[in-house]
């Protein structure tokens, strides 16, 4: 008499990490951003706000990560990649006044 027992997480890892562009850094990311959103907006339910995004699948589970998951395993959240940020020049001046500028003797 062998039962199979299920696993913990459904879906699979594997599956939601090709949807994450493999990276679990960005899976972990985007899977607690969202469960937080979920959360929300469960939160403010009675209060009649409706400023949050409601869960975008039927799920019986009752965690808002587990939601976040099935989300993104049926395509409904996808990662957005962060445009790259143009790196600040170097402050000249900052440098003069550490090494002891016309300042110091007068």
């Amino acid at each position: 008499m062998s039962s199979r027992h299920h696993t913990m997480i459904d879906p699979r890892i594997e599956d939601l990490l090709e949807r994450a562009g493999d990276s679990k850094f960005r899976l972990v990311t985007l899977g607690a951003k969202r469960a937080r959103q979920i959360n929300s907006y469960f939160g403010q339910l009675g209060e009649g706000l409706g400023s949050q995004i409601p869960p975008q699948v039927t799920s019986t589970a009752r965690k808002p990560l587990s939601i976040a998951y099935e989300e993104i395993r049926a395509d409904k959240i996808l990662p957005v990649a962060p445009e790259d940020m143009p790196q600040e020049p170097e402050d000249d001046e900052a440098e003069t006044d550490a090494d002891g500028g016309d300042d110091a003797g007068a």
